[in-house]
């Protein structure tokens, strides 16, 4: 029997600076429905901002580590995925209000038919994007022994 993936549990980010990353991300996830808790281990404390599905946890990063580089080996950009354009376009327009930097909503019909997603960076250079749940994601998800 294989075993079976269902979901993301969690999901760590080193950052800098752990009061910027805050800030930055009570925004961006307060926007996106997450809720927030805070631990530690050992003696490092970390930040996990979470929903029913997954966490994502902000802690400090080692002392003199070089600046996040997308294109060198490691995390490129971490997708979250919303239901509608309309929820990408809202998202969009409340992180903004919140001082959050962001680009516009748009297509991108080279990546999928009817993908719509919207990108910004957090306090590190973590390229984040919100895109709609399109429908190739829906049919596997509905379908997936069809696929």
């Amino acid at each position: 029997m294989t075993t079976q993936v269902i979901g993301i549990d969690h999901i760590y980010i080193s950052v800098t600076d752990m009061e910027a990353a805050e800030s930055y991300y009570d925004k961006v996830m307060t926007t996106l429905g997450f809720k927030k808790n805070q631990f530690d281990i050992g003696d490092v404390g970390h930040i996990q901002y979470f929903n029913r599905h997954f966490g994502y946890v902000i802690r400090p990063a080692t002392t003199g580590a070089p600046p996040h580089n997308r294109y060198h080996p490691g995390l490129h950009h971490f997708c979250f995925r919303v239901d509608t354009r309309e929820d990408v376009t809202g998202a969009a327009n409340k992180l903004r209000a919140l001082g959050i930097d962001c680009s516009e909503p748009q297509d991108f019909p080279e990546y999928a038919e009817d993908y719509y997603a919207v990108f910004l960076s957090d306090p590190d250079g973590i390229k984040l994007e919100i895109t709609n749940y399109r429908e190739e994601r829906r049919f596997r998800h509905d379908y997936w022994e069809q696929v």
